[in-house]
């Protein structure tokens, strides 16, 4: 039997995110590796520009699950409004995001601790609230929707993002090859509390679905030891003592199991744009 999704065990959730260098180090092997797909905060700003009547007059825009402030620092930039809310369970994540922030003085960027369940701000105070890659973290993903509704003012938009269940199985295909987890393609996504088949019905609960995007962006790993940057802190995996956190000896067992060559993997990205209910806020 498979262990509990380790996006859904709160008991994880210090391991996954309380270390701020293995979230950022895993990005940046993403990141290195990625060959097709426009930048995810560019595309978030796009939607609001294109769905939001009002997008250069904006007053407060939340950022739900804001983790390191990539997303809550581009908006900031981006689209100028009058206040942007970042919001995260991690404090370690929030701490690296205020410090981002230092390098960009001009802007107005207030990082904040808090559960999306109960977001801390008053009813229909948002003109925009963002979710990305954030509400697979739910069981229950729609109550967090439900959050997003009340915080929205009458006018106001929420662009929610997450990923296809099958995303990077190539990586799954390796570590199971290699020996290094032998279920390694056979685990629950982790994706599966929130993705793309099921993020448009979630978002309807709550709200009135507008648009919706698909986007594939593909990834080529140079060979095993950038495969490895990426392989050695993902939670999906069961892996021996002694490699999960351990970049180098990961792509040492990778070396030693595989020949070593270039790596593609995919995962499709999918956002949703919706309203408010009419007559909700």
């Amino acid at each position: 039997m498979n262990e509990p999704n380790a996006f859904l065990d709160p008991a994880r959730q210090q391991e996954l995110y309380g270390n701020p260098s293995r979230l950022s180090g895993r990005t940046s092997a993403l990141m290195r590796a990625k060959t097709s797909g426009n930048p995810v905060p560019e595309t978030i700003v796009s939607l609001v520009q294109t769905h939001h009547a009002q997008p250069d007059r904006l007053g407060v825009v939340l950022d739900i699950g804001c983790g390191r402030g990539t997303s809550s620092l581009g908006i900031a930039e981006q689209l100028r409004p009058q206040r942007v809310v970042g919001l995260d369970a991690a404090p370690s994540l929030l701490a690296q995001a205020r410090e981002r922030a230092k390098e960009l003085p001009d802007i107005t960027v207030d990082f904040v601790e808090g559960d999306f369940h109960d977001l801390p701000l008053p009813a229909g105070s948002c003109d925009v609230a963002v979710a990305a890659f954030c509400l697979y973290h739910s069981p229950q993903p729609k109550d967090v929707i439900a959050q997003i509704a009340r915080v929205l003012s009458p006018g106001g938009l929420a662009v929610l993002v997450t990923k296809a269940l099958d995303s990077y199985r190539e990586m799954d295909q390796l570590v199971a090859s290699a020996g290094l987890d032998a279920r390694g393609d056979k685990h629950e996504s982790l994706y599966t509390a929130a993705h793309s088949g099921n993020l448009a019905d979630l978002t309807a609960s709550s709200l009135d679905v507008i648009a919706v995007l698909d986007e594939e962006h593909a990834f080529t790993f140079d060979g095993h030891d950038h495969t490895a940057q990426y392989l050695a802190t993902n939670p999906k995996y069961h892996l021996a003592p002694g490699l999960y956190g351990n970049t180098g000896a990961m792509a040492a067992a990778l070396h030693e199991f595989l020949p070593d060559q270039p790596l593609t993997t995919r995962s499709l990205i999918t956002f949703v744009v919706a309203h408010p209910k009419k007559g909700q806020a």
